[in-house]
């Protein structure tokens, strides 16, 4: 429950003019007969904003958890959180830092991330934390995995309901916490 009540209070971080309270829930197909909870972000005034995907797997030393901000049309990645690690301190666990979360800002979700030890020079490019190279990697990876995953399912569905965002199984938070 305070791992929700977390990722609640980050959407607005992660997708501008989201509004925590409209936000919906819903399960979409990730392939693999896998189930995904993503949420749709939603403004005050019950417009589509954008999505937030949960996403992990491993990262050097342990499991990292993210949150991937994406907008309306799933073509650019407009925040990302670290909801859980457990990488190096002072090393790995930079990867919760602004300046390399930072770095996620504005790239396209159509094209996968690849991480450079050197200056990026194309903008799918993210520069890898000093001495941290397989964390930085690890979060590339889980992004682009996650978006992967979830950009078709949610395309089709959005497709098969005449252009509207998935419906069903859909909760909101204001809903499921009365």
């Amino acid at each position: 429950q305070n791992k929700r009540g977390e990722i609640y209070q980050v959407i607005p971080q992660l997708v501008a003019d989201a509004d925590e309270a409209n936000t919906v829930e819903m399960l979409v197909d990730a392939g693999g007969g896998r189930q995904v909870l993503v949420y749709k972000a939603m403004a005050a005034d019950g417009t589509h904003q954008g999505w937030v995907v949960p996403a992990g797997g491993q990262g050097f030393n342990d499991r990292i958890e993210l949150l991937i901000g994406l907008d309306a049309p799933l073509s650019t990645i407009t925040g990302l959180y670290v909801l859980d690690q457990k990488e190096t301190p002072g090393l790995g666990n930079s990867i919760t830092s602004e300046s390399f979360r930072g770095q996620f800002l504005g790239k396209s979700a159509d094209e996968p991330l690849v991480v450079v030890k050197s200056l990026p020079q194309a903008d799918n490019e993210i520069l890898a934390l000093s001495g941290a190279t397989i964390s930085s990697e690890s979060v590339s990876g889980i992004v682009n995995s996650a978006i992967a995953d979830v950009k078709p399912s949610i395309r089709q569905q959005a497709r098969t309901t005449g252009g509207s965002a998935p419906s069903a199984p859909a909760n909101n938070r204001q809903n499921t916490q009365q």
